[in-house]
């Protein structure tokens, strides 16, 4: 009998064409049938024990299930490799991250990084093939391989932000790790995602800017309703009349700049101010900006005071001066 027609149609096409030697056994091969087919051309080896029913190119797919297959029947595709799945990253990510139990011992396979966790299988996503691990997972995985806080706290944000998972969600499953890197900071980041913010770059005006130096807790992509469209403000400071508008974009489209003078306009036009700030102005003075925006709701019926972020601090409280 030939090996074609004794293969599981359903199962290879699930598997993006691939089969690892048990489950050829399972559909009633033999090592010798398994054998002649990679002789003949007809299948060919992505691993030990990890085939290709096909000979052609392994396309993306393939390669992504030979790696789970080679790591075991409990293994999933994690990091960068299940973000690439999900939509969070573009590209394909190298090498292929796949997770498996702890005290799990996994031949090395090359272009693939392993990964152990005693957490796998709640952390496994229940339905999604090829095997990886939920979003939420994903999420708090990559913020603790990250090299620096902001690029941890990029990946929640980039998560909420794609609405492919809440801060709820986030926030739940990092309840059950025990050990977080930079817990509190993506507590905290949490939070102002649960407001609205989108971004790192809100994240840093929230945290370096409004709170640092004591300005009210401005409402986070406020939403209005503008000659029949729905527009969001970063943060609105609606009591006073006060807009800030953050863009993390270094060169903006001719399309996208007028398109902010119109919105401006149209907020002047209702007796709204707007002040725009970018990434540099919220990292390197971020004082000055908090000083900028305490004069505006000041001007706007705001009676609170700024305060120092830290002894070498360059607000300058104009309210504070006048004080005897």
């Amino acid at each position: 009998m030939a090996v074609d027609s004794i293969l599981d149609r359903d199962l290879l096409m699930l598997q993006d064409g691939t089969l690892t030697r048990t489950q050829a056994r399972d559909m009633g091969l033999t090592d010798k049938a398994i054998a002649a087919a990679l002789r003949s051309g007809r299948w060919q080896r992505l691993y030990s024990g990890v085939y290709a029913a096909f000979s052609g190119p392994p396309g993306r797919g393939a390669w992504l299930w030979a790696a789970v297959h080679s790591a075991g029947p409990d293994a999933v595709l994690s990091y960068r490799t299940a973000a690439e799945l999900y939509g969070l990253v573009r590209g394909n990510s190298q090498p292929v991250h796949v997770t498996v139990p702890s005290g799990v011992h996994v031949v090395r396979r090359p272009g693939v990084a392993l990964h152990h966790s005693h957490r796998v299988a709640q952390a496994r996503h229940p339905a999604l093939l090829p095997p990886r691990t939920r979003i939420e997972e994903t999420v708090l995985d990559l913020t603790q391989a990250a090299g620096g806080l902001d690029d941890a706290l990029g990946w929640v944000f980039r998560g909420c932000g794609t609405r492919l998972t809440t801060a709820d969600r986030i926030g739940a499953a990092m309840s059950l790790r025990r050990r977080m890197r930079w817990r509190r900071e993506i507590t905290r980041a949490l939070d102002l995602g649960r407001e609205g913010a989108h971004s790192l770059l809100e994240w840093r005006y929230a945290d370096g800017v409004e709170r640092s130096h004591g300005l009210p807790r401005g409402s986070r992509q406020h939403r209005i309703q503008r000659g029949g469209h729905r527009q969001y403000q970063d943060v609105s400071y609606v009591c006073f009349t006060t807009i800030v508008e953050l863009d993390g974009r270094v060169a903006h489209p001719s399309y996208a700049r007028w398109f902010d003078i119109r919105r401006d306009n149209a907020n002047i036009a209702d007796g709204w101010v707007t002040l725009r700030y970018g990434w540099a102005d919220v990292t390197e003075r971020r004082c000055e900006v908090a000083t900028e925006v305490g004069a505006a709701i000041r001007q706007r019926g705001w009676s609170g005071a700024l305060r120092r972020c830290c002894s070498g601090c360059r607000i300058q409280d104009t309210a504070s001066q006048r004080r005897p």
